[in-house]
């Protein structure tokens, strides 16, 4: 069904950003500083809930568009790579602040589930990403389109939820690194900026021989 080389491509773009430092990231880290284990995992497991909402939206969405108009769908396609490029270079640009993460509140492990879903959901930045990421990787020549871009949503979410995992699993000595190393921080957050920049120019040259 997917190219190896465009997989492969994927696999390792999405790796790289999942542990790209982010609000979802944040979310957690804070999470687990203030309860521990139980609730880190709670929101990572909310996280990758909302993230299936996305998957979803963006399989039907853009297969819609794909069955009414082969060109839009290009034309999409090529906003998507210049969104992933305006995202790099908002990634080099932005500058990580210290002292960003700060514990929350004790809640239930229900309620932080819910809460790591809603937030996610209600993201229209992480819906957008989805939309610009995830069809740049699939070929309608190579079958089922919706299919393609579910199968790639859930392999990206299966690769960010054990990323978010560990991060929860490590919460609080991540939390204190951050604090005292925002310049490293910020470094992360420029070498994800330039992948997606590098990514998206790719992307929008090559098409779907990526």
């Amino acid at each position: 069904m997917f190219d190896p080389h465009a997989l492969l491509l994927f696999v390792i773009a999405g790796l790289v950003l999942n542990f790209t430092p982010g609000p979802d990231l944040l979310y957690i880290t804070a999470r687990s500083l203030g309860q521990g284990w139980r609730a880190g995992a709670a929101s990572s497991l909310g996280i990758a809930a909302g993230c299936l909402v996305h998957t979803a939206a963006a399989a039907l969405g853009i297969s819609v568009l794909l069955a009414a108009s082969p060109l839009a769908y290009d034309a999409v396609r090529l906003a998507g790579a210049a969104y992933l490029v305006f995202l790099g270079v908002q990634a080099l640009r932005r500058r990580a602040a210290p002292g960003t993460v700060a514990e929350l509140p004790p809640d239930s492990p229900r309620r932080v589930f819910w809460q790591g879903f809603t937030t996610n959901v209600l993201n229209p930045k992480v819906a957008l990403f989805f939309l610009a990421f995830l069809p740049q990787f699939a070929d309608p020549a190579r079958g089922a389109f919706a299919l393609q871009v579910l199968v790639l949503g859930l392999i990206f979410i299966a690769n960010g939820l054990w990323v978010c995992l560990l991060v929860a699993r490590s919460a609080a000595a991540m939390a204190d690194w951050a604090r005292r190393k925002a310049g490293a921080m910020t470094w992360i957050q420029r070498g994800s900026g330039a992948l997606l920049v590098g990514l998206g120019l790719h992307l929008a040259v090559n098409g779907r021989q990526a």
